[in-house]
């Protein structure tokens, strides 16, 4: 039953954010704002499908055991254009609020993205390996956890100042998307049931992609 429903949910969810992010590109009609935004959506859904697809392989055959190396693969493929996500969706917020300058701002981002990357690409993670270990999974996402908070600070306090109904939930997407993904990373695998915190962790994707979709559909007519 697991593997069917997960697999289910999982292929849904891929073809959805796909399907969006290029009819974003396709539609945004020259507005770099929302070809960003489906830049954005066809990364997210690329690169979570390198997990989730060997995921699904191994529910529905031999068991994720038997799969431990194109998990891990996956896994740290994911947790990179997980980063580039964040990056692209910064530059929304710029084009979308039209900022300028704040060069300090834009080191810290790079920063923070680099510093996750790096993190990510240590031995020390092993990714492949059945044990990996708990202190570098906390060391790569720290940095991640800042890089999300400083965009959600961003999104928050613009589409407040500037009245702006179509993002005024945007910070509240990536609020939900960290605060289920950070209890699977501390104890996902001493409780395994806490992993199922990534079912509402990528709606709240889904919600991030249909706010710049919607916003596309009324404001690129």
């Amino acid at each position: 039953m697991q593997a069917i429903v997960e697999t289910l949910f999982d292929s849904v969810y891929l073809i959805s954010v796909i399907t969006l992010g290029i009819m974003m590109i396709r539609g945004s009609g020259g507005n770099r704002q929302f070809r960003l935004f489906g830049c954005m959506a066809v990364v997210l859904g690329a690169g979570d499908s390198f997990h989730l697809v060997p995921r699904a392989l191994a529910l529905c055959t031999t068991g994720l055991e038997n799969y431990t190396v194109s998990l891990g693969i996956g896994k740290w493929i994911t947790s990179v254009t997980m980063t580039i996500f964040y990056v692209l969706l910064y530059y929304v917020w710029r084009q979308r609020y039209k900022i300028n300058g704040q060069g300090g701002l834009t080191a810290a981002v790079y920063s923070l993205a680099g510093l996750r990357i790096v993190l990510c690409m240590m031995p020390q993670n092993q990714w492949i390996s059945v044990g990996a270990p708990l202190s570098w999974g906390i060391y790569r996402n720290i940095p991640f956890a800042l890089l999300g908070l400083v965009v959600i600070v961003l999104f928050y306090r613009s589409a407040k100042e500037h009245r702006d109904k179509a993002f005024r939930w945007m910070w509240l997407t990536i609020v939900l998307s960290f605060g289920f993904y950070i209890p699977v990373v501390l104890w996902a695998d001493a409780i395994p049931m806490i992993g199922m915190l990534m079912i509402p962790k990528t709606c709240a994707y889904v919600w991030t992609v249909l706010i710049g979709y919607f916003a596309m559909k009324k404001e690129c007519r």
